[in-house]
């Protein structure tokens, strides 16, 4: 059963209107309601895809978030294949908030690391619900460090409100891992593609995603905090949360203007949810044509068109 947004709302009175005249036509077959029907859903279609093509940076914010969206166990299943997970930081534990092996994108061998959210309650407290701790941090950095040592393209997944913010996960040196995680990422001697899925939050998803190549889903958002937190800290209330979002310049549109992201990668109408597969696989088709792209090149000149990427973030700002 599909799961409608707040501002989905007519969207959703119109697919009630068909299930119902499906509904009906089954306890009576000798009415002919097929027009009516083709009718309703080219309506529906027409006003979901008007719907989504207005979106604004609050209603991307919802769209990222969305509980259906697809998460690494189904990028794994639908676009990689020979996936071999990998698991343990080798220091003290495995956290399941990020995930990470050995896979094969289009026949090319790749490690593939991301965070995973988990889609039921269950699996969303396994998973950390995507926050990782300072132990999944230091497993990407490890798998990273493999990928370099037997010449293996990177690929990482975002998704990630931020990393764990408790007690437990300071004790253990979220800070330094985080910073080790970007640290590991700039350094790398092979290609390495990252793509923001969904939320990309704050330095938990900066220590995944500094690569030379940035792609980002074109309803995901990308931001140093959340819209909520920064509503808390400048109006001191939650409720700005949509003023917040539209100040901060979240959206994939927004940020492949500024030059934090390099390209856009589509969503079916309605957002990834509404058709898994289709939008999984522009996901890895984009991946695949960067990866290429980058194939050619020397270590080297690898990490030095990273570092010229991210410095020239903000240099064409007006002051």
């Amino acid at each position: 059963m599909a799961t409608f947004l707040e501002f989905e709302k007519p969207v959703a009175e119109l697919e009630a209107k068909i299930a119902e005249l499906r509904e009906a036509a089954g306890d009576d077959g000798d009415v002919d309601i097929s027009k009516e029907l083709t009718r309703l859903e080219a309506k529906s279609a027409k006003l979901l895809q008007s719907t989504y093509e207005g979106l604004s940076p609050w209603q991307k914010t919802q769209v990222a978030r969305h509980s259906s969206r697809p998460h690494f166990h189904d990028y794994v299943e639908h676009g990689f294949d020979h996936f071999m997970p990998l698991g343990g930081d080798r220091l003290y534990g495995d956290d399941q908030a990020i995930m990470g092996g050995l896979a094969t994108l289009r026949g090319r061998k790749v490690v593939l690391i991301g965070h995973e959210k988990g889609n039921d309650t269950e699996s969303r407290i396994r998973h950390n619900f995507g926050m990782g701790k300072p132990e999944g941090y230091r497993k990407a950095i490890r798998l990273m460090e493999l990928a370099d040592r037997f010449g293996l393209p990177v690929v990482t997944l975002v998704d990630t409100s931020g990393a764990f913010p408790g007690i437990e996960a300071e004790e253990r040196g979220q800070a330094e891992a985080i910073a080790r995680s970007t640290e590991a990422c700039l350094s790398l001697g092979v290609p390495m593609v990252s793509a923001i899925v969904g939320e990309g939050g704050s330095g938990g998803a900066v220590a995944l995603a500094s690569a030379e190549r940035v792609l980002m889903f074109e309803h995901a958002v990308y931001s140093v905090i959340s819209p909520e937190g920064c509503a808390s800290i400048l109006w001191r209330t939650a409720e700005k949360a949509p003023q917040a979002a539209e100040a901060m310049k979240l959206t994939a549109q927004n940020l492949l203007e500024l030059g934090v992201i390099d390209r856009i990668v589509p969503e079916p109408v309605g957002g990834a949810h509404r058709d898994v597969e289709v939008a999984i696989a522009n996901l890895v088709d984009a991946i695949d044509e960067e990866l290429d792209a980058l194939s050619s090149h020397a270590p080297e000149e690898l990490k030095r068109l990273r570092d010229e990427r991210f410095l020239a973030i903000g240099q064409g700002l007006s002051r």
